[in-house]
């Protein structure tokens, strides 16, 4: 279980092809503290630590995770948004995060405030029906979701587009600054939403 309050960035040394899964490396300034089959959120993508050498890691994803996330797009040297999950004597500063990806979006536009940043995304075509209820459904106006494992709050929602923004802390420390119009980003839905999604499902 994660908050959506990313820790730090974590960069991307080497990629693996192992038959349909991707074994990736990355290095991390908390890479000492981490241990092997601990759970780390890798832009917002639950994923076990298999080995540790150095300052080091490898986690594998497999098929159904590349599918449903923009893991397999990543590239070496690219950023991602790194957090351990949480303690249970631990604040909750965001919200209840899984790790647990629904599906992608794509950045439609940025727009730099002068202070802060407000970002347009919209759900990717496949992002399909959860619960049998339409994606969209289950995002709502100040309710929160997680990009690329960052919790935030909805600024707006029209169709199958919705917006957020982003204050200076969270733009320099996350890899939303690295983002450009077209971005995949992983996006995961409220989990309560979805239960109660569950419950009123026929």
């Amino acid at each position: 279980m994660f908050s959506g309050i990313i820790e730090t960035i974590a960069t991307l040394n080497h990629i693996k092809k192992e038959g349909t899964n991707l074994t990736f490396t990355f290095e991390s300034e908390f890479t000492h503290e981490l241990k092997v089959d601990q759970s780390v959120a890798h832009s917002g993508v639950c994923l076990t630590v298999v080995a540790i050498d150095g300052n080091e890691y490898k986690v594998t994803a497999i098929d159904e995770t590349l599918r449903l996330t923009n893991l397999g797009k990543l590239k070496v040297g690219d950023k991602v948004n790194f957090e351990r999950c949480i303690k249970m004597h631990d604040r909750l500063d965001g919200h209840i995060v899984q790790g647990h990806v629904d599906g992608k979006a794509y950045v439609r536009s940025l727009i730099d405030k002068n202070g802060s940043w407000e970002y347009e995304f919209e759900l990717d075509d496949s992002f399909t029906d959860i619960n049998g209820h339409a994606p969209e459904k289950l995002i709502i106006h100040k309710g929160s979701i997680t990009i690329n494992g960052t919790s935030l709050t909805v600024t707006h929602i029209t169709d199958r587009r919705f917006g957020v923004a982003i204050i200076p802390y969270t733009y320099e420390h996350t890899n939303f600054h690295t983002f450009n119009v077209g971005t995949a980003v992983n996006i995961e839905l409220d989990v309560l939403g979805k239960y109660v999604a569950r419950l009123t499902s026929k």
